[in-house]
């Protein structure tokens, strides 16, 4: 293991870059006390939005409407926006003048360049010999690089106007005709990197044959931050968020509440991950743990606190660590003659995969099979009409619930469902269902929609607060 630190810096907590230019990047430092830690940084808040489509709403990006129309120039409309939001960014977060003229030269020349790409593109697949459906993930992961390449950029100009020796690791692959995998693209950036006297700032995107945006779509940056920290040797990998890793939502059960995690496990972590409350993304956490290289999740704006630290380690004390609650679509299937009968649930599950909808959990009984999934009407519709296809007499039913779980990386003898549903009745829900799976990591509870937040603060009130883990120490402020 070296002994330097490889640090992801999210989104929105990059718009307020300029105020972590003392309270993280510096610290207080000075000379080599600086180094030793490489930052890795997505794009400005709301910019891969615009690149792409919004994440929230599904409203079409610069990629959105260039997939969607043959000739119109929409896109190009879109991506004119690209650059007024990217320079409005800067243009705040950079004082001197010449630090927002180089970023606004920058910017111009990024976003021309991919707007020539993309019209020699369109010009070319209006011939019928080319296909531009064949075309749209490389169009994907040409744009996403935009963004990052831009505040890792400007990040580079904030610092050195601080005195920090920071180097620009510019991993998009921009002009470059190679196609290296991502291993030989990351060694070949830090081949001659000093980390003792340089600071890199490292584009979340990577340009690389694997394709990452193919695999991982948006959760890219973290799959580049955790294989540089394996590939490098790193001593910890830190992401830095706005927020602690804490117990429970603080806008749902009170700030005064919540307790910072402070230590857990990566097990702990893909339970979250499937919550869609990720901490890392779990491709990220698998590169870690085998890599044997602790995680801490740190608020970008709370310096003076460690955070919480993600290892491997499964000896700690038996406690429930977090409530959360999600949003889901239940899809009951229930069909007389299932039981004693295969293939049901693998009709099911094809159907779901098909469709892209995101399977959070799942019951069965005899002849009836339930998915708590996240999913679009479209699809869901489409996956209803695909399994009644196949089923004809199949009794389908879909409804909008929610899944609270109580979730922890040890709560072995706790009695979590026992002690859940008491809580729950003495805030009068009435669970849909409940399902414990008997690792002792997660205890779900299904309820009405309505309910969740209700749930939530039920089940945090009695598992949490009156908890071992309630120690002024871990409690959020």
């Amino acid at each position: 293991m070296g002994t330097h630190t490889i640090e992801k810096i999210g989104g929105t907590t990059m718009s307020r870059s300029d105020e972590l230019v003392e309270s993280l990047f510096i610290r207080g430092r000075e000379g080599e006390a600086l180094y030793q830690r490489v930052f890795v940084v997505s794009a400005y808040g709301g910019i891969t939005d615009l690149l792409l489509e919004n994440k929230k709403t599904g409203t079409p990006g610069v990629y959105g409407q260039f997939a969607s129309e043959d000739s119109s120039m929409g896109w190009s409309d879109a991506l004119d926006r690209v650059a007024e939001a990217m320079d409005e960014v800067h243009g705040r977060l950079l004082e001197h003048p010449g630090d927002r003229s180089s970023a606004d030269k920058f910017v111009r020349e990024r976003i021309e360049g991919a707007r020539t790409c993309l019209l020699d593109l369109q010009r070319l697949c209006s011939y019928g010999h080319f296909r531009l459906d064949q075309q749209m993930i490389t169009i994907r992961e040409l744009l996403s690089g935009l963004g990052e390449a831009h505040s890792a950029y400007v990040t580079v100009l904030l610092l050195a106007r601080c005195g920090v020796n920071s180097r620009l690791i510019d991993l998009t692959g921009w002009r470059d005709e190679s196609q290296p995998s991502l291993a030989t693209r990351l060694d070949n950036a830090f081949a001659d990197v000093d980390l003792a006297r340089e600071m890199p700032i490292v584009t979340g995107y990577a340009q690389c044959s694997e394709g990452l945006m193919k695999e991982f779509d948006r959760g890219y940056s973290e799959v580049t931050f955790a294989h540089l920290a394996a590939r490098t040797g790193a001593r910890e990998a830190v992401i830095h968020k706005e927020f602690h890793l804490s117990s429970a939502d603080p806008r749902l059960v009170g700030e005064d509440r919540v307790i910072k995690i402070g230590h857990t496990n990566y097990d702990m972590a893909d339970q979250l991950s499937n919550l869609g409350m990720e901490a890392i993304h779990p491709a990220a956490a698998k590169i870690l743990r085998q890599a044997e290289i602790p995680l801490r999740v740190a608020n970008a704006f709370d310096p003076g606190d460690s955070g919480t630290l993600i290892d491997s380690d499964t000896s700690g004390a038996a406690r429930v660590e977090m409530v959360t609650g999600l949003p889901l679509v239940a899809l009951q299937v229930f069909e007389q003659d299932m039981v004693g009968v295969k293939g049901y649930d693998a009709t099911i599950l094809k159907a779901l995969t098909r469709h892209d909808v995101w399977i959070v959990s799942k019951t069965s009984n005899a002849n009836t099979i339930t998915h708590y999934v996240i999913g679009t009407l479209k699809a869901m519709q489409a996956v209803e009409k695909e399994i009644l296809s196949a089923y004809p007499a199949a009794v389908i039913q879909v409804r909008k619930v929610a899944l609270v779980s109580a979730v922890g990386s040890n709560m072995a003898g706790l009695q979590v469902a026992r002690h859940g549903l008491n809580a729950l009745a003495r805030a009068g829900v009435d669970p849909i269902a409940v399902q414990d799976t008997g690792r002792h990591v997660d205890v779900q509870f299904i309820v009405g929609t309505g309910e969740m937040t209700e749930a939530v603060k039920a089940l945090h009130a009695a598992l949490i607060e009156t908890g071992a883990a309630r120690t002024q120490k871990n409690r959020v402020a």
